[in-house]
C-alpha cells in the first residue's frame, strides 16, 4: 500500500449519502483493491442478505447460556438495535455503504480486503476490560435509550456526524462515559484497521470506514512505529491485574462450607442451620426465576440446584433455569429480527430470547441476595458466633 495512493472514506453506517460517496469514489478511481470495515461473519451476511439467501431459523440460546455469553449476546444484539433504529428514521439499511463499496468493487472486477477485527473479540474485549460499575451505567444507557427513558425529540442530521467537530465531540464524550469501551471499540480498531490496511500488497487502495475510525486511522499510517502488535489485539482474554471480584465470590463458598465445618467439629447442632441455608437458598432461587416471569418449571429447577450452585462457584442457577425455560419457549430467527425493531418494554416482553436470559439474569440475581445478604445475617454470622462464643 502506498499512503499517496490511498483514499481513506469516512461513513455514516446509515446514511445515503455515504452510500453514494463509496460508489462514485470507486467507479471514479478505479483502485486496485477495495478495504472495507467488515469481519468475515458480518461479510458473509452481507454477502447472503444481497443474493436473497435465508439464514438459519434456529439460535443455540441453549449455547448462549452455557457458554456464559449472555451479556455479550445482549451487547451484540442490543448494538445492532441501535444501528436499526437510526437505519429505519432516515430509510437506509445499516451497512449500505459496505453493501455498495462491494457492489461497485463487482461491477469493476475490483478484489475486496476485509480489514475489522472480528466483532465477538471485540464485544469480549470490552466486556473484559469494564469494571461493574462501568457495565451497570452502560447496560442501563442501553436499555434506557430502548425503553424511551432518554428519549430526544431533537432529530439529527446523520450527515453532520460526520463532521470533524461533531466526531471530536461525540469521541470525548463516549470517552468519558465508557472508557474501557472506548478504549476496545475505537482506538483498539483504529489501530487495527490501520495494521490491516498497512499489510495489503497493493498500491492503490480505498479504505472504506466509519467516519469516526478515520482520523484515528490516518494518525497510525503517519506514524506507523506507533501502531501495537495486531496478535494482541485480537486476544480476548487480556485481562490486567488481580480479578478481586472473581475472587471475594470463590471464597464466599469456600467460607460457608469451612463455618459447616469447624461448627461440626466444634460440637455445634448445624441440622438447623443446613435447613435454614437450604430453604432460603431455594426459595430466593425460585423468587428470582418467577419475578423474571419464567414458566413455573424453570423456578423450580433454579430453585433445587441454587444451594449447589452457592458453594460451587463454578456454576450458576440461572444456567439451570435458563436452559429449561428455552425447551418451553422455542426461540427462532424471528426472535432476533423483531429484537432489533423493538420500539418499548411490551415488545421486549413479548420476545422469547430476551425472556429465556431475563430468567437467567432474573435466577442469579435472586439467588446472589441470599448468598451476600440473606445468607450471612440469618446463618453463618450466627453461627460463626457460636463457634467462637459470641
Amino acid at each position: 500500500m502506498k499512503r499517496e495512493l490511498l483514499t481513506i472514506i469516512g461513513t455514516a453506517h446509515v446514511s445515503e449519502e455515504s452510500v453514494n460517496e463509496v460508489k462514485d469514489a470507486i467507479y471514479e478511481q478505479h483502485p486496485d483493491i477495495v478495504a472495507i470495515e467488515l469481519d468475515r461473519g458480518r461479510y458473509a451476511k452481507i454477502r447472503n442478505k444481497m443474493h436473497g439467501i435465508e439464514e438459519d431459523d434456529n439460535i443455540s440460546v441453549t449455547r448462549i447460556i452455557k457458554e456464559n455469553k449472555v451479556g455479550l449476546f445482549l451487547v451484540s444484539t442490543l448494538l445492532g438495535y441501535f444501528q436499526s433504529k437510526i437505519g429505519a428514521e432516515v430509510d437506509v439499511d445499516p451497512g449500505s455503504e459496505m453493501i455498495g463499496a462491494i457492489e461497485a468493487s463487482k461491477d469493476l472486477g475490483i478484489p475486496i480486503a476485509l480489514i475489522d477485527r472480528e466483532i465477538n473479540t471485540t464485544l469480549q474485549r470490552a466486556l473484559n476490560k469494564m469494571g461493574f460499575m462501568e457495565k451497570a451505567k452502560f447496560a442501563y444507557g442501553l436499555i434506557a435509550s430502548i425503553l424511551g427513558f432518554d428519549n430526544d425529540e431533537e432529530e439529527i442530521d446523520i450527515e453532520e456526524l460526520k463532521n470533524s467537530e461533531n466526531i471530536d465531540d461525540m469521541m470525548e464524550m463516549f470517552k468519558d462515559e465508557a472508557p474501557s469501551v472506548y478504549e476496545v471499540l475505537v482506538h483498539e480498531r483504529d489501530a487495527y484497521l490501520a495494521g490491516k490496511i498497512m499489510q495489503i500488497p497493493y498500491d492503490k487502495v480505498i479504505a472504506v470506514v466509519g467516519a469516526g475510525h478515520k482520523p484515528g486511522i490516518e494518525k497510525y499510517l503517519d506514524n506507523p512505529e506507533t501502531l501495537p502488535d495486531l496478535k494482541e489485539l485480537e486476544i480476548i482474554n487480556d485481562k490486567k491485574g488481580i480479578p478481586w471480584l472473581k475472587i471475594f465470590l470463590a471464597l464466599i463458598p469456600i467460607l460457608f462450607v469451612v463455618i459447616f465445618f469447624l461448627a461440626y467439629f466444634n460440637g455445634i447442632n448445624i441440622t438447623g442451620n443446613i435447613y435454614e441455608f437450604i430453604v432460603i437458598s431455594v426459595i430466593m432461587g425460585f423468587i428470582g426465576s418467577i419475578l423474571s416471569g419464567s414458566k413455573i418449571q424453570s423456578a423450580i429447577v433454579g430453585g433445587i440446584v441454587a444451594p449447589l450452585t452457592i458453594i460451587h462457584p463454578l456454576l450458576a442457577a440461572g444456567w439451570f433455569s435458563g436452559l429449561t425455560e428455552a425447551k418451553y419457549r422455542k426461540v427462532k430467527q424471528s426472535d432476533i429480527k423483531n429484537l432489533v425493531k423493538i420500539e418499548g418494554f411490551k415488545d421486549l416482553w413479548n420476545n422469547n430470547i430476551f425472556r429465556i436470559l431475563l430468567v437467567v439474569i432474573g435466577t442469579n440475581l435472586g439467588v446472589s441476595i441470599a448468598t451476600l445478604v440473606i445468607l450471612p445475617s440469618k446463618v453463618f454470622i450466627p453461627l460463626f458466633m457460636k463457634i467462637f462464643g459470641g
